[in-house]
Parts: structure tokens; C-alpha cells; sequence
């Protein structure tokens, strides 16, 4: 179990063949990797936090659930909402910070405060032949040519194993509402999600179960209360409306979204697929089975037969299908000549050995 910078680099720099990298153990996406396992859970603990400053520097084996409870005893919280993959995978462990940044894991929030990358404000990680990069810092402004803070998000331990992330928080709501819309369609709920969202009244979630569509509202109590009555209104059009006010009972609500708890323990695979929220209802259509909608649409989540590859069932419609749970198939497509060739351009800068998750995303 690596537990310091130095051990990683080390770690890294002499290894003699391919790394497979495991934080938490609690995301087991993408391709298998066939590789000696690198444990960087150890590396773990709160380096700085200023509350005032709404800046957090973390190692990145540090568990999730330890930022969070330290985020909340300041009223703050990672507005990005990472989701806990845990219940959908079947996986067990503690999901660590680097692994939510490493595969920039951004829950039902992602519509209004944005994706982790968003909140990242600095990385430092060690390559492929054993150097420690940093890049960014805890400003938002980044002008030292290459925004690695970016391109590491997302990348999935391929371009270097992540030491420690420093991340921009936000407050934790007062209060929080849902407005639910009862018995549409998977178009007539897009249609109201996008009414909603293009409404003055500041939603933070937007989402669509079969019969029933979820507007969030989230802020001071007494604003909550005036805008869920205001966003009723406005939404009565497409059926019978109800508000869920408990904060509690709404935070369960989009815990649930967030997690996908629908598909937890029943039997498929299930794929994440990222398209326009006005393609999503096609994505539906095509697809058909178990299927939750997130983002107003543009994130929908399908639960289908063991080995059904949907990609060839979304041919035309723009977007991007990953394989969450399943096996026999690739998890993460092509992404066309030019972005595929820029991706390999990357590795062999940062991992010119090919040892880091090779395989992983393709």
C-alpha cells in the first residue's frame, strides 16, 4: 500500500511492467486491466482547508466520506455530487477523492454548478516514468500552458496516478424541495424538464423515472418555498404536480437519482450514455427496458440484457455510450480518428512505457 508521494514515485519509476491503479476499489469501469496492482489508498489525509477561501488541498487516497464529513462541519459541500458506484457495481471498499477526479464522477448537480473538472483547482501526480507534475493551484486562473488539472479528470489513471487534488467547495444549501410531475412520457418530461430549467427559479436537478419527473430546488428555506410554488405553477400544464418540501425526504430523492438505486441487484448491464437532453426521449425509444433519465434529459442510464452492445442501436445520434457494468465488450468507444489519435499523442507523453491502466479506456 503506497502512503507517501515519494513511495509512488518510486513506485512508479521502477516498474518493470503494466500498473493496474486501485484507490477505494469501488470503480471497477472500463476495460480489464491485466497489470501488477498499484494500492494508493494510503495515500491519505487533509494537506489544507480554508473555509473562508472555499478551497480544499487533499491527498487523493483520502476516502470520500472523510472530505464530505469534513466539508459539512463548515456547512460546505462538493457541489459536483459524486455519485457512490457502489450499489450499482456491487463493489465494496471506500471510494477515495482521487478515484471521483480521476473519473470525474458528477452527479444530478452537474446541470447547474457544473462537473468535477470544474471544481478542480490544482493536481499533482506522478507519470509514467516516475516524475511528480503539479499543475494549477488554489486560484481558478491557469496560465502555465498545458491545463493538466483538466486533462487529468476524466483520464482514468492513464496519463499518471494522482498524489493529491486541490478542489473549490461551495455551501451547503439551507433547504431543500422537489417538484414532481406525475405520469409523462419520457418526451413530455424532457419538454418539462427544459421549461424548468429555462425558469427563473435556479433548479439544481432535473431528472425522469418512469411516471414520475423530478425538479430540485435547493437554497434558503423560505426561498425554496416561494420557488416550488412558482415552479408548480408553471409546470401544472403537463399534469398533476405534487411538492415534496421535507428537506430529508428530497435529499433521499436525488441520493437515489444519483446512485441509479433502481438498478441496484437486478440482473443486466447497464450503460451510461451522454447525449443531448432533446435526444434523450430517442435514446429511450430505441433502447427500450429499464431506463432513468438525468440532466433534463442528456444523461440516461439503461438497464439491458447481459451483452447487448446499445451502440449499434444509437447509430446517429450524437453522444457518448460507456459500459458501466458488464463484461465481453468494450467499455469506452472510439472516439473518431483525430480525437483517438490525439488520446494516444497524450499517453505516449505522459506514459511513453504504456504502463499505467493500459487497456483501461481502449
Amino acid at each position: 500500500m503506497i502512503k507517501t508521494e515519494q513511495e509512488l514515485n518510486e513506485a512508479v519509476a521502477s516498474a518493470d511492467g503494466p500498473l493496474r491503479i486501485i484507490g477505494g476499489g469501488t470503480r471497477p469501469i472500463g476495460n480489464p486491466v491485466e497489470g501488477a496492482a498499484l494500492r494508493v489508498g494510503g495515500l491519505s489525509g487533509v494537506t489544507l482547508y480554508e473555509p473562508g477561501a472555499l478551497t480544499i488541498v487533499v491527498r487523493a487516497g483520502t476516502p470520500l466520506a472523510e472530505v464530505k464529513a469534513l466539508l459539512e462541519s463548515e456547512g460546505q459541500r462538493l457541489a459536483f455530487e459524486p455519485m457512490d458506484h457502489r450499489g450499482l457495481l456491487g463493489s465494496h471498499g471506500e471510494p477515495t477523492i482521487g478515484g471521483v477526479v480521476a473519473a470525474n464522477i458528477s452527479g444530478p448537480r452537474r446541470i447547474s454548478a457544473g462537473a468535477c473538472r470544474d471544481f478542480l483547482l490544482g493536481v499533482r501526480f506522478v507519470d509514467g516514468v516516475g516524475r511528480v507534475v503539479k499543475n494549477g493551484g488554489r486560484v481558478m486562473k491557469n496560465v502555465t500552458g498545458y491545463d493538466l488539472v483538466k486533462l487529468m479528470a476524466g483520464s482514468f489513471g492513464t496519463l499518471g496516478v494522482l498524489s493529491e487534488v486541490s478542489l473549490k467547495v461551495l455551501p451547503k444549501a439551507e433547504a431543500s424541495a422537489t417538484v414532481i410531475v406525475h405520469g409523462l412520457d419520457a418526451a413530455s418530461a424532457v419538454e418539462a424538464m427544459s421549461r424548468a430549467l429555462g425558469s427563473p427559479f435556479d433548479v439544481t436537478g432535473a431528472a425522469h423515472l418512469p411516471e414520475q419527473t423530478m425538479i430540485r430546488l435547493e437554497g434558503f428555506a423560505d426561498s425554496v418555498t416561494y420557488r416550488a410554488g412558482m415552479l408548480k405553477e408553471v409546470l401544472g400544464g403537463f399534469g398533476e404536480v405534487s411538492i415534496e418540501d421535507n428537506s430529508e425526504r428530497s435529499a433521499d430523492i436525488w441520493q437515489n437519482l444519483r446512485d441509479v438505486s433502481g438498478f441496484h441487484g437486478k440482473a443486466g448491464d447497464v450503460w451510461r450514455i451522454s447525449v443531448r437532453p432533446s435526444d434523450g426521449p430517442k435514446v429511450g425509444a430505441r433502447l427500450g427496458g429499464d431506463l432513468a433519465y438525468d440532466w433534463g434529459g442528456g444523461l440516461v442510464w439503461a438497464l439491458v440484457p447481459e451483452g447487448t452492445d446499445v451502440r449499434a442501436a444509437l447509430a446517429g445520434i450524437n453522444g457518448h455510450a460507456r459500459l458501466e457494468r458488464g463484461s465481453g465488450q468494450a467499455a469506452f468507444a472510439p472516439q473518431g480518428a483525430l480525437l483517438d489519435r490525439i488520446a494516444a499523442e497524450l499517453r505516449a507523453k505522459f506514459d511513453p512505457r504504456g504502463i499505467l491502466n493500459p487497456g483501461l479506456m481502449g
